[in-house]
């Protein structure tokens, strides 16, 4: 049977109960409260804090985000650690106050649309038994079928607006057990799911002044970004100009290109697109999202960056953001971990906002 512990989040001074078999994030946010985090899988480090009083369970935490040095020094990652006493910790909480919580909940969803849109790549459509709040950008944890509790995160396709019927774009994993082993082999429509959400900071900031934005996507890195354009331009949630780079390998790893293109006729003053592939195909631009982006602004000093895709793909996109004059401040990002990566470990540049 489980225990329930206090735990107090610093500098808030907030208190909120915690079971010992309960992450401390999933508590947070379960409660309402915002604590930065990123991937909820022990990998990013996002969510390091400092323990100032109390024991914890430091979980899964991979050695690459979370070092045994720091965990000596007091350190623990709030998504994988567990309380084993009251726990006090304080967080960096640098929240903007424009930013709308959405508290994390518990959904149960039917498959409603499943379908190949690309090479390996399905679109996942799931009607939950409630509406969703969530801000464009954020994800949800999605329980795989068959498992013993094994969950996978994916962001969220569809505007905040559809919060009933939520999209995903799911690439598939050679020998993975939620793609591989599931999604891709006996996955149905008429399919119950267990999923929790949302989660995430990567978010489109329509507070912010309309600052020009620039977005570079890597195969379903370009899902939490289309969920931004949506909102942007069809719920009239920005009024500023955003460019948007999507790029695959091939032509065949790449999808809704249509759809993109006749956003782009549409809000013509509003939104440009381009399709990019590594290899040279007919109608496409040529090279990686980063380089051809490149090739196209002389400064980006005044824009806004926004990058998603595998860890490799965000920390080359950094590099060129950076070269173009894009202050830190201004670079906003979402890595997409499979098993390997989180092995390996991920881009955690503390230059950068998630």
């Amino acid at each position: 049977m489980s225990e329930t512990h206090t735990v107090t989040i610093e500098p808030l001074g907030r208190e909120i109960e915690c079971r010992d078999d309960q992450t401390i994030l999933d508590a947070c946010l379960r409660a309402g409260v915002w604590v930065p985090h990123s991937c909820t899988h022990g990998t990013c480090a996002t969510c390091k804090v400092d323990v100032l009083d109390g024991d914890v369970d430091h979980g899964e935490s991979s050695s690459f985000a979370l070092m045994d040095f720091e965990r000596d020094e007091g350190k623990t990652l709030l998504c994988c650690a567990r309380p084993e006493s009251d726990v006090t910790f304080e967080a960096d909480l640098d929240v903007d106050e424009e930013l709308e919580v959405f508290p994390v909940r518990d959904f149960t969803g039917t498959i409603i649309e499943l379908e190949d849109i690309a090479k390996d790549i399905k679109r996942l459509k799931i009607e939950l038994d409630d509406d969703l709040g969530f801000n464009a950008g954020q994800y949800m944890r999605v329980i795989i079928p068959g498992t013993d509790g094994i969950d996978r995160t994916w962001s969220m396709a569809n505007s905040p607006t559809e919060q009933r019927i939520i999209e995903f774009q799911v690439r598939n994993v050679p020998g993975g057990v939620a793609t591989d082993g599931w999604l891709f082999k006996d996955a149905a429509v008429g399919d119950e799911l267990k999923l929790s959400g949302p989660y995430g900071k990567f978010v489109l900031r329509t507070w912010e002044e309309d600052k020009p934005i620039v977005m570079l996507g890597g195969g379903t890195g370009l899902a939490p970004l289309a969920s931004m354009v949506k909102h942007a331009l069809e719920d009239e949630a920005y009024e500023g100009h955003i460019t948007l780079y999507a790029g695959g390998a091939t032509a065949e790893h790449l999808y809704d290109v249509d759809y993109f293109r006749e956003l782009e006729e549409e809000y013509e003053d509003q939104f440009t697109f381009h399709a990019c592939t590594s290899e040279e195909a007919e109608g496409f631009r040529h090279g990686h999202v980063n380089t051809v982006m490149e090739e196209d602004f002389k400064t980006l000093s005044g824009y806004q960056g926004y990058m998603c895709g595998s860890p490799v793909m965000v920390e080359a996109c950094l590099k060129s953001f950076m070269g173009k004059r894009l202050f830190p401040r201004d670079i906003f990002h979402e890595d997409f971990f499979n098993e390997a990566d989180k092995a390996e470990g991920g881009l955690n540049s503390p230059l950068i906002k998630r």
